[in-house]
């Protein structure tokens, strides 16, 4: 039996409608490693409100926290891939893809937290943003993860010497192994889930990390010696697959685009509120915090770093110098 024009015509019509409705109604898919308490979920939850008020619910986004889609390089390659929509990502793990991204992981880099918001939002951030997106990642907003500092389970550091011999867990990026090195320290990289049993069973002595996450971990339980060295202010972007990108229509570019660069501003306001309770509530669990008197001999051990990463990358070297002079 055939179907007459009008009852094809009708249910031509009717997977048409089908189709647009499952486009405009698409759910984007977030990564994000932190527990839903943080500050990085507290704002991505906001972007996700933003874009959905925006859109009249046509476009939606659901974060997943904790990790539960993976570890944070195989998040990365998903969200190259399109697997992943959306996520929040430390600059750290990107620089084995993206040079650009590398150079805000060069040890003390940025002069201060201020400097860096200052940089980042401006050309140094479209600067690192264009290598981004020529590797298939878009940055909507620029999150604070504040100073990181090295905390270990045996002694405070004060010098460049107090480095020697410890086994320290890095992120997986050769900066830092480079950086733990020139003390005459062990890197080891590993994914972050894995350190609180290798500090607790010796596989590693200590860690770097900012006090929120040093705290949140509960790190603090097994590492009581946190060295404020400030060493690494490395900015975390909020971002998005460009192959998902590419799908919106420019309209959606925009809201999604904004809702980004709103959620870095609540959240860097969440993180300076998180960063002192945190350091309150280690130092109140027993934590030896020191503050490092003369970081002068520590800027003096990264020369290496630099040395090593600008033979290799000659083309950043504008990049580095635009940062050390404030942009």
């Amino acid at each position: 039996m055939t179907l007459n024009v009008t009852m094809r015509s009708a249910l031509i019509g009717s997977c048409m409608a089908l189709a647009a409705s499952a486009v405009s109604a698409a759910e984007l898919r977030g990564w994000n490693i932190h527990v839903e308490d943080y500050p990085v979920s507290i704002a991505m939850e906001s972007f996700a409100d933003a874009i959905s008020a925006a859109t009249n619910g046509e476009l939606t986004a659901k974060t997943f926290h904790n990790g539960v889609l993976g570890s944070q390089p195989d998040a990365i390659e998903q969200l190259r891939l399109g697997v992943i929509d959306f996520g929040e990502f430390s600059l750290g793990p990107f620089g084995t893809s993206v040079p650009e991204a590398n150079v805000v992981s060069l040890p003390f880099i940025f002069g201060s937290i201020p400097e860096m918001y200052k940089l980042m939002d401006g050309a140094v951030g479209d600067a690192i943003g264009e290598g981004m997106i020529k590797r298939g990642v878009v940055p909507l907003g620029w999150y604070d993860a504040g100073a990181r500092s090295f905390y270990n389970s045996v002694r405070p550091i004060n010098t460049p010497a107090d480095v020697t011999g410890l086994k320290i867990r890095v992120m997986n990026n050769d900066l830092f192994v480079d950086m733990v090195a020139s003390m005459d320290g062990n890197a080891t990289p590993m994914a972050f889930a894995e350190v609180y049993q290798s500090i607790q069973t010796g596989v590693v002595d200590g860690a770097e990390n900012n006090p929120p996450s040093y705290e949140s971990t509960s790190h603090f339980e097994v590492a009581k010696f946190y060295s404020l060295t400030e060493h690494l202010i490395i900015p975390e972007c909020l971002c998005m697959s460009k192959i998902s990108w590419d799908k919106l229509t420019p309209e959606q570019q925009d809201i999604v685009m904004k809702a980004g660069r709103d959620s870095a501003e609540l959240q860097r306001e969440l993180w300076q509120a998180r960063e002192a309770a945190s350091m309150k509530i280690v130092q109140d669990g027993g934590t030896i915090v020191n503050q490092i008197a003369d970081k002068g001999p520590f800027q003096e051990a990264m020369a290496p770093v630099y040395d090593k990463f600008l033979a290799a990358n000659p083309d950043l070297a504008g990049l580095v110098e635009m940062i050390r002079n404030g942009g």
